[in-house]
């Protein structure tokens, strides 16, 4: 009875994490809609995302500070109460981040408005970039309570609640980034300053949307979150001040964690462009950022929304566990979720690394530069979901300094490269792309060397390391002899395509084949009773056989 509560558990979990995971593949994949017609788009190409990455950045890192850190935090002390039955705590805290994170918001806007001018021209060195930061500033308020009120769903486990409104989010931002730009292009014959402005507009608009999805939706559950605190467990009322202080405790370091990821990309816009108008004119300079910041940032990040469903559900799954004292149920998701995540980065890595200059080809046919720069980058992919997972780990183990330090530790050699290489014509822009890497790398080590000094994890070498390693070199082999053969007969964007759908086809029989998921692993699965069976069926399982 007692294991299939657990099982039970280890499902709705998973459900989670799945509900999740499909939702930021679609926003991904919209997300990489706009881009392609950004990129594409003529009077925008790589200048203009050089114009539009630059403002971006700023407002991300603005934004990591108000905001990015929150969800997390709001959802693992949100979760912690609701596992001793403590509703009106839960909603205490809800309530009191909103206030904290609304001024902070609104502070952060005030000052990315103001200072638009200052950070184009002194901070960026690119003017252009100052009616696209000056366009983003009113988002930051917005995220900032949204993060609140997703946090509060993500603490209650009403995950999907999050999943519907990035997705709303970025349906609206798609839709209106090609709708703007296009009105745009049409009234000012392609300007690419303000082609870039409209389109960090429409980023503004969209989070004013995904607001309303939510604050609607909380009206809803209003009523039922009422009688929940009637009926709770604990009468005991916290103090404010109480409340304040562990929001804060909480919720500083995680932001601080996401700032240091934030502020690595900040490295390259304040750097890059300065650096390579050493060697360079400034309109290269610029198209070699747009480059970097453009498409190789987009395609690597493509990767990630597989694996961020991970890092969201494991912050109150093993916070809720913890406070029960239930360890095992906390470490079997740790190591689950890590089993994943290898079988998740490692295939995208290679695959963007041996394919980088087809899918570039495919994806942006009017702007083809930049293989090298994703061959390099591609490496990030494998150490940056590793990170995220270990970093949700750590977080709902209330660990929550560890991630910041060791981004900060990453940061700093990224720093220290940007510097030396990038104005090194021998490595120019590439120099950043290796800077990344090894700040990743760096981030990587330290929190799993934290993480398994604090948890006793079985993860042995076979399953974790060496049946992932065959299983991606199976499909790398079969990628490069597909697309060959395909690239002979048809040819052209079918070819990529086809070669790619084969690649994932043989990753999936190669993970099957060599059973790197054993029984209960498959179980913890949506559905995963009956893909057990239907393996059964198929003779690649044996009854009641674990693999190892």
């Amino acid at each position: 009875m007692e294991k299939e509560k657990i099982n039970n558990k280890q499902e709705n979990f998973m459900k989670g994490v799945l509900i999740l995971m499909i939702s930021q593949i679609f926003i991904k994949l919209l997300g990489l809609v706009y881009k392609l017609y950004l990129t594409n788009k003529e009077g925008f190409g790589d200048v203009g995302n050089a114009i539009y990455s630059s403002g971006y950045q700023i407002y991300a890192l603005l934004l990591t500070i108000s905001s990015v850190g929150v969800p997390n935090a709001i959802s693992k002390l949100v979760s912690e109460k609701l596992a001793i039955g403590d509703e009106r705590s839960a909603y205490r805290i809800f309530k009191i981040a909103f206030l904290i994170f609304a001024i902070i918001g609104f502070v952060c806007s005030a000052g990315m408005f103001l200072g638009a001018n200052y950070i184009a021209n002194v901070m960026l060195a690119i003017p252009e970039a100052e009616l696209t930061i000056a366009s983003l500033s009113p988002s930051i308020f917005f995220v900032a309570i949204i993060s609140v009120i997703r946090g509060y769903f993500n603490g209650r486990e009403k995950i999907s609640t999050t999943a519907k409104s990035q997705t709303i989010e970025q349906v609206f931002k798609t839709i209106l980034t090609i709708i703007i730009v296009e009105i745009i292009f049409t009234v000012s014959s392609a300007n690419t300053t303000l082609m870039a402005a409209g389109a960090n507009l429409a980023t503004t608009l969209s989070t004013i949307a995904s607001f309303i999805y939510l604050y609607i939706l909380y009206r809803m559950y209003k009523g039922e979150i009422g009688n929940k605190i009637r009926n709770s467990q604990v009468k005991e009322k916290v103090k404010i001040s109480t409340i304040v202080k562990r929001i804060l405790i909480v919720s500083l370091p995680i932001s601080l964690s996401a700032v240091m990821s934030t502020l690595s990309k900040n490295i390259d816009s304040i750097t890059v462009v300065r650096s390579l108008k050493t060697f360079l004119t400034e309109q290269e300079a610029k198209m070699q950022y747009g480059i970097l910041s453009g498409k190789v940032d987009t395609l690597t990040m493509l990767p990630l929304s597989f694996n961020v469903a991970f890092a969201t559900a494991l912050v109150p799954a093993v916070s809720s566990a913890l406070a029960k004292k239930d360890m095992k149920t906390a470490t079997d998701k740790i190591t689950f979720s890590i089993l994943i995540t290898i079988l998740i980065g490692l295939p995208c890595t290679i695959g963007l690394c041996v394919f980088a200059e087809p899918i570039i080809r495919l994806l942006f046919p009017n702007a083809t530069a930049g293989t090298l720069l994703l061959q390099i980058t591609a490496f990030t992919v494998f150490f940056t979901v590793i990170n995220q997972t270990i970093n949700g780990a750590l977080q709902g183990m209330g660990k929550v300094i560890v991630p910041a330090v060791a981004g900060a530790v990453g940061l700093i050699a990224k720093l220290v490269l940007n510097l030396v290489l990038v104005p090194n014509p021998n490595f120019g822009a590439s120099g950043a792309a290796i800077a990344t890497v090894v700040n990743c790398i760096i981030s990587c080590a330290i929190v799993f060397i934290v993480l398994i000094k604090n948890i006793k994890l079985k993860m042995p070498i076979i399953k974790y390391i060496v049946k992932p390693v065959l299983a991606t070199f199976a499909m790398t082999v079969c990628l490069l002899f597909a697309y060959s053969i395909l690239n002979n007969v048809i040819g052209g964007r079918i070819a990529i395509i086809l070669a790619l759908f084969v690649a994932v086809a043989i990753y999936a029989l190669a993970v099957i084949t060599l059973k790197i998921l054993n029984k209960d692993e498959i179980y913890m699965l949506p559905g995963g009773e009956k893909i057990y069976k239907m393996l059964e069926r198929l003779g690649i399982y044996g009854k009641n056989e674990y693999a190892k």
